[in-house]
């Protein structure tokens, strides 16, 4: 019996935190951002890329994927970007259960292990978003123009989470 309420406690703060962090994620989307003006296609830059890089450092590649995939997935959905949304819940699922399993799975110091992390989700945003484009606009040359845009994000979320979640995860587990 008390092997079932451990499983029930753990499915249960599971749920929780992918929850959690998918709210995080939107609402560092949705609220923290700063709009292109129309270079290319234009586009955002905004910080939900930290939620997610920290849930996937802390609690590892599902929950990376989970808060990537439906926190910006939703946040396309309900600020007018729907097109967008299947394309970000694969791109962005990817990046951060891809961040999560290097970070889980690769040895070394951490904070090099991370930082690699976040050039691989990096690179997963730049062509994920690239052919996301090429097939949204019907164009090989515009998409070049949201590159900048796309590493700006993955930089500046990857400058704010590498030096700090050896801290968070030593307070949250």
């Amino acid at each position: 019996m008390n092997t079932a309420y451990s499983l029930e406690t753990t499915k249960t703060k599971a749920l929780v935190i992918n929850a959690l962090f998918i709210a995080l994620t939107l609402v560092a989307t949705m609220f923290i951002n700063l709009r292109l003006p129309t270079i290319g296609n234009g586009g955002l830059i905004h910080l939900g890329n930290v939620p997610l890089l920290i849930a996937a450092f802390v609690f590892g590649r599902r929950t990376g994927f989970v808060a990537g995939a439906f926190g910006m997935g939703l946040f396309d959905i309900i600020s007018g970007w729907t097109v967008w949304a299947p394309f970000t819940f694969f791109i962005v699922g990817t990046m951060g259960y891809v961040a999560g399993l290097i970070s889980e799975k690769a040895p070394g110091n951490r904070l090099l292990v991370n930082t690699m992390a976040v050039a691989a989700a990096l690179i997963i945003k730049v062509v994920g978003y690239y052919f996301a484009e090429v097939i949204l606009y019907s164009n090989w040359i515009q998409p070049f123009g949201s590159i900048p845009g796309n590493i700006l994000q993955v930089a500046i979320a990857g400058i704010i989470v590498v030096p700090l979640v050896a801290r968070i995860k030593k307070r949250v587990i």
